[in-house]
């Protein structure tokens, strides 16, 4: 793998920049699209989007910029944050889907496929106010497999013939210890291993034709090692328990530091990744990358710089991704730099937008676009 050379990202930003949207909020995208290349290959590219009032700047389906992205490149979207307890539960006994609802008929008049993200987050700081305040009661088991079941069947049986892919349970592991989190929900039933069977168990029985996936986002960069055994140590279980889990959802929300070669960097990553998806797919999960982009927090301001170390380090990752026939559907958390969560989470020093998604904010395709392209053209085609 070599870095991109400074000609070779001009040459890039200059194919992308006939890409600019016009006042028609028209896209002249690069052909064949990122889905097109994907499903030559038995694969599909889709990203994640959000709900926003019409007329609103932000990375939503009713943007007609940022849907030009979508419609330009995907064949799966993703809900951002409209599928989670918090924007489906105003209360322990109400269901508001409203926005989902909008978002899905969106994704079935443009011919795009739907995952579900996520029946149940298992941090307690994304719960919704009234799930870590429930009194559970003097069966406190019983209240809250009910609780749980309710919620998961609700949605599986609204929306199971339409959704192809469920992150069923997401971020159960620990980053820094490896364990399994603590919730208001697992201390009711009784563990977090119950909580989680329970929740395989419930989608699979209400909506038994979607792909059922544990979703978490330990990575291949170094100091993710205890996070990595700990997902590992669940899924050895949830196949020994017989637990009905399809995937390992990869986040691969990675980044890149300004330090040696890309090449370098990913020479020291590569060993401990690939052990670790061996050891995956070898117990006969599938893998869907479910959330990808590239921080950029720590290298220089120069776009040139970034945007090659960037397209390069992603193309390391994604070559070493596809070669496991048993990946198919790969997501990016976002089309657009400007709509970029990262800006928020972890913002540049320098107050310029991340350059973490295939189309900077400007709406022009880069050269992680094209390395992503790439990666498609030279995956071997899925047979099954």
């Amino acid at each position: 793998m070599h870095d991109f050379t400074r000609r070779q990202m001009l040459a890039a930003g200059a194919a992308g920049a006939a890409l600019t949207l016009g006042g028609g909020g028209s896209l002249a995208a690069p052909a064949p699209s990122l889905d097109a290349l994907a499903r030559a290959k038995g694969m599909r590219f889709g990203s994640c989007t959000a709900w926003a009032p019409p007329g609103a700047d932000r990375g939503s389906f009713a943007n007609p910029d940022y849907a030009a992205l979508l419609e330009a490149d995907c064949g799966i979207l993703v809900p951002e944050n409209e599928f989670k307890w918090q924007a489906l539960r105003p209360d322990a006994e109400h269901f508001d889907t409203s926005r989902f609802d909008a978002m899905l008929a969106y994704a079935k008049a443009k011919g795009m496929a739907m995952r579900g993200h996520t029946l149940l987050w298992q941090k307690p700081q994304y719960y919704p106010k009234w799930l870590n305040d429930y009194d559970f009661g003097a069966q406190p088991r019983a209240r809250a497999e009910a609780v749980l079941t309710g919620h998961i069947e609700t949605l599986c049986r609204r929306f199971g013939d339409s959704i192809v892919s469920f992150d069923v349970v997401n971020e159960a592991v620990d980053e820094k210890t490896g364990a399994l989190r603590d919730s208001s929900l697992s201390r009711a039933i009784g563990g977090t291993a119950p909580l989680i069977d329970l929740a395989f168990h419930t989608a699979r029985a209400a909506a038994p034709r979607a792909q059922l996936v544990y979703n978490d986002y330990m990575s291949w960069e170094p100091e993710n090692e205890a996070h990595r055994a700990g997902v590992l140590r669940l899924l050895e279980g949830l196949r020994k328990r017989g637990v009905p889990v399809d995937a390992l959802g990869v986040q691969s929300h990675i980044g890149i530091k300004n330090e040696g070669t890309v090449a370098q960097v990913v020479a020291q990553q590569t060993g401990p990744w690939r052990e670790f998806l061996d050891a995956v797919t070898a117990m006969g999960y599938a893998l869907v990358i479910t959330e990808m982009d590239v921080n950029d927090q720590a290298l220089p301001t120069d776009t040139a710089i970034r945007d090659a170390r960037v397209a390069d380090y992603a193309r390391a990752y994604l070559e070493l991704m596809f070669g496991y026939p048993k990946l198919r559907d790969v997501l990016v958390w976002g089309m657009c730099d400007k709509y970029s969560w990262l800006n928020g989470f972890t913002p540049r020093a320098d107050g310029t937008h991340q350059r973490c998604a295939p189309y900077d904010a400007q709406f022009r395709a880069k050269p992680l676009h094209a390395a992503i392209a790439a990666c498609f053209r030279g995956a071997d085609r899925r047979t099954v």
